[in-house]
């Protein structure tokens, strides 16, 4: 026989909030953290001054967002430099991001129908490093296969020239000077609102309660009787 679900009131529920308190500095901790991650240089700057939230380098927001934003122009050079400029040490310590920019600049010949200059740019950059690793190996050798197709939207590896493909290594260039600045990779707020969702989800189960269900507005809605 089903358990039938305990009802908690608005009342209840509202007053149960009020018992947990939360320090406003962590609240501006969070809301910092991701505006810093996402890169909303001027929005951080102004939560800053509004706040009074812990002092961050601003400037060092917008020498990354432009090394991410070369990525995803398809500036591969460009993003590469700026990357140094950063810290030399990212790429030199880091291989399979130094691969996945080579093998995004040798996309980005293949799609300006450079093949000859491709070609050579693949075997004397990218293969060498194939020796070393199979899974580059496996990686160029994809990449490659784009140019025995001249209607790549046949070609079963077609998603590399993909808009996607170009965001993809361009969150792994942001991702890693982020983790080179002793800043984490991915913002907090979002995986709180995971957290938020999984843990009304599992309290649909036992109970009936004003639950948020639109995040952007976090309003209570109450509880079907």
């Amino acid at each position: 026989m089903a358990m039938s679900k305990k009802l908690i009131t608005r009342e209840e529920w509202e007053r149960k909030l009020n018992d947990v308190k939360i320090r406003k500095e962590d609240m501006n901790k969070l809301v910092m953290n991701f505006l810093v991650t996402e890169g909303y240089v001027d929005a951080a700057e102004k939560f800053q001054m509004e706040s009074g939230a812990e002092h961050i380098d601003l400037a060092t927001i917008t020498d990354r967002m432009a090394a991410k934003k070369a990525v995803q122009c398809g500036n591969v050079e460009d993003a590469i430099e700026k990357v140094n400029d950063l810290n030399p040490e990212i790429l030199d310590t880091n291989p399979q991001l130094f691969f996945h920019l080579q093998q995004q600049r040798l996309i980005e010949l293949i799609r300006n129908g450079k093949v000859n200059e491709a070609l050579q740019f693949a075997q004397e950059e990218l293969a060498p490093r194939g020796e070393e690793d199979h899974s580059f190996l496996e990686e160029l050798e994809k990449t490659v296969a784009l140019l025995a197709f001249e209607d790549v939207s046949n070609c079963p590896v077609g998603d590399l020239l993909d808009i996607s493909q170009r965001l993809k290594t361009a969150s792994e260039v942001n991702a890693a000077i982020l983790t080179s600045q002793s800043h984490e990779k991915d913002p907090k707020l979002p995986s709180l609102l995971k957290m938020l969702l999984w843990a009304q989800n599992q309290l649909d189960e036992k109970a009936a309660y004003p639950r948020i269900k639109n995040l952007s507005t976090a309003m209570l809605e109450d509880p079907a009787v």
